[in-house]
């Protein structure tokens, strides 16, 4: 079970992993062992996840993300399968939780008299300044 906050959790059963060969690093055992793990998690079909968590975690995940809401996450970082396995379940956990954060609404305001008028201040003051940089008598 994936715990992603105290309201959503995820079951193993929804996660798909697959072994291969890793590249990089590893001498002869990376020709030999299925070191690498392929993490796939189809977002679309999950019935553990809202509306409103699928749509922010489809716009994070990118092209992580294909057309039909499989979400895969590749790990190859380090030499054992269980390490790798571990680092996909972790990165996996940080996208959940940053998709379930619902986004601060954003509250219109508008410009204030004061700074209206300082900014025209700050116009008039930089004009006057590149005006002085003329030569004299061009004008």
């Amino acid at each position: 079970m994936l715990q992603i906050n105290p309201r959503l959790a995820i079951p193993d059963d929804e996660l798909k992993e697959t072994f291969v060969r890793a590249s990089g690093p590893g001498g002869q055992n990376v020709n030999k062992v299925s070191s690498a793990v392929r993490l796939s998690f189809d977002v679309m079909a999950s019935p553990s996840l809202p509306s409103a968590v699928k749509e922010r975690l489809a716009r994070l995940a990118g092209r992580r993300m294909d057309g039909a809401g499989v979400l895969v996450i590749a790990a190859q970082r380090f030499r054992s399968l269980e390490q790798n396995r571990q680092d996909a379940r972790e990165r996996l956990l940080e996208l959940l939780r940053e998709a379930a954060i619902p986004p601060v609404p954003r509250i219109a305001t508008r410009v204030s008299r004061n700074q209206k008028r300082k900014r025209v201040e700050e116009k008039r003051h930089s004009s006057g300044v590149k005006r002085l940089r003329e030569r004299p008598g061009e004008e």
